[in-house]
């Protein structure tokens, strides 16, 4: 197993094209923050509010009212890979805030069999080494309230670090920017624009390493990869409508459109953009106890008999909030209704209010 995922690795990521736009680039960085927002589906791009809001809309982070720590744990791919992520916010003045964030995403202690075989063709087990391979995106969000009232914005700057053992390493930058406007009637809606400057890695590749792989699968690796990487916008926006019931009781509706500039299999897809639409819910009982469900990543799977099937991904949360310090649990693809693994998520977010 850890024989084929080593070959998969040094062919998914050596596999670079030089200067070229790629559908799918710098990925972990749309993996998602925080359980809350994932058991909606990740529609919460209106409505964040809190020191996550770096990740979904910086324009949110508005919404904090004192500084703020996050955290979040989950794996993927029967534990093979770690993702792992930490937030740190505070408002500036009663206009503006900010908020630094940390994810990594990565796969340690990956076989290295490509010197398994010595020249004679003789197999020697003391030839085999480890090595990791880890993604970091480190981001500084900013966010003020606008002249017209109801209204936010934000910014983010990325700093994106890609390692692959010794073999490669890159280094990327991007921003982002949001907005988002509230009703007096509990109405939001919100804008995200993701990579606004086609996010651009810049990779360095050490050639005496690539030499001794290169042969290591027949027909594949046999010239030097190119070394930039440019990663296409992204957009996501969003509406959302809380309720509230006899006063305790309360439920928040979101309805998003994620918005990907490129040709793939979302619902909907054409050559200049696809779009991907997502539904969640949140219900409340005295900002104490939450409920939530979302469906989302609407698919067109093509069958092997060349036909397309609909898939979609549910998911389902939990939540318990308590004098500022707040613990929620998200399942992801419930009953596996699409390509997507299923993963147990946990986050914490504290508020440092509870020290005052």
């Amino acid at each position: 197993m850890k024989n084929f995922l080593l070959i998969a690795l040094v062919a998914l990521w050596f596999n670079c094209d030089a200067q070229t736009t790629r559908k799918y680039s710098n990925e972990f960085m749309n993996i998602g923050v925080d359980a809350a927002a994932l058991g909606m589906s990740n529609t919460v791009v209106s409505q964040t509010a809190d020191v996550n809001s770096g990740y979904w809309n910086p324009a949110g982070l508005i919404g904090m009212e004192d500084n703020q720590l996050s955290l979040l744990h989950s794996s993927y791919f029967a534990n093979i890979a770690n993702y792992n992520y930490i937030a740190y916010g505070m408002p500036i003045d009663d206009k503006s805030a900010m908020a630094f964030s940390l994810i990594r995403f990565g796969v340690d202690d990956i076989l290295d069999t490509t010197q398994l075989i010595d020249d004679q063709g003789n197999i020697n087990y003391d030839r085999i080494s480890l090595f990791s391979t880890a993604d970091y995106g480190f981001t500084f969000s900013y966010a003020r309230k606008a002249p017209l009232k109801n209204i936010s914005y934000g910014v983010n700057a990325k700093v994106i670090r890609r390692i692959i053992g010794d073999f490669a390493t890159s280094w990327g930058f991007g921003l982002d920017a949001g907005i988002q406007f509230h009703t007096n009637n509990d109405w939001n809606i919100g804008i995200m624009a993701r990579d606004i400057t086609t996010t651009y890695n810049a990779w360095a590749i050490d050639e005496d390493k690539f030499e001794a792989i290169k042969n290591a699968v027949d027909g594949q690796n046999q010239e030097l990869p190119e070394t930039t990487e440019i990663t296409l916008p992204k957009l996501q926006v969003g509406v959302s409508k809380r309720f509230v019931f006899h006063y305790d009781y309360s439920l928040v509706t979101a309805f998003d459109l994620n918005i990907r500039f490129a040709e793939n299999n979302d619902i909907i897809s054409t050559s200049f953009m696809s779009v991907n639409p997502a539904l969640g819910f949140e219900f409340g009982y005295t900002n104490l106890v939450f409920l939530r469900a979302g469906l989302g990543n609407f698919q067109n799977e093509l069958q092997i008999d060349n036909s397309e099937d609909l898939t979609f991904q549910p998911n389902f949360g939990v939540g318990f909030n308590y004098k500022g310090i707040q613990l929620d649990y998200a399942f992801t693809d419930i009953g596996d209704q699409s390509t997507a693994l299923y993963s147990n998520i946990f986050s914490l977010k504290i508020d440092f209010s509870i020290f005052r």
